[in-house]
């Protein structure tokens, strides 16, 4: 004799699986997400600072009086900007370049600042150098025109 199953007591057998199903779905689609999430705000930090610090440094050097006021201005805006997105002031490297040939800043030439850093992805572990190709770089360029009468007396 053979019995039969009604309808009701084939659900009986899947009672409880919805939301099983759903916790490790939602799981396997959330994690990555949130990852994305996190390193793309540390990417995009990383990226205002160095925006930031370029243009800013830009601004001072060609405000400054003379090149070491320059340099002192650079280093104090290099850590106001870090501390302001959270990095160490040495993550950001700085470049100054001028358009003419000799000392650079000078009068009545163009300056560029260039801003470098590397935005580290989390939660990478320095196994076979993963930390190392874990690691978005960052550059950003400003440009001023230094005034005529630039490190006059």
């Amino acid at each position: 004799m053979r019995l039969r199953t009604t309808g009701s007591e084939r659900h009986r057998a899947d009672d409880g699986s919805a939301s099983l199903e759903f916790l490790t779905a939602g799981l396997i689609l959330l994690v990555p997400v949130v990852y994305l999430i996190v390193s793309l705000g540390i990417v995009q930090s990383h990226t205002f600072a160095a925006q930031a610090a370029a243009r800013h440094i830009a601004r001072a050097v060609a405000t400054a009086t003379d090149v070491a006021q320059a340099d002192t201005r650079a280093e104090a805006i290099t850590r106001a900007i870090a501390a302001e997105y959270g990095m160490a002031a040495d993550d950001l490297a700085l470049a100054v370049e001028c358009s003419g040939s000799g000392p650079c800043p000078r009068a009545g030439e163009i300056v560029r600042i260039t801003a470098r850093t590397d935005a580290v992805l989390p939660l990478v572990p320095p196994v076979l150098g993963l930390d190392r190709l874990a690691r978005v770089p960052i550059e950003a360029s400003a440009v001023h025109r230094m005034p005529r009468l630039w490190g006059a007396p």
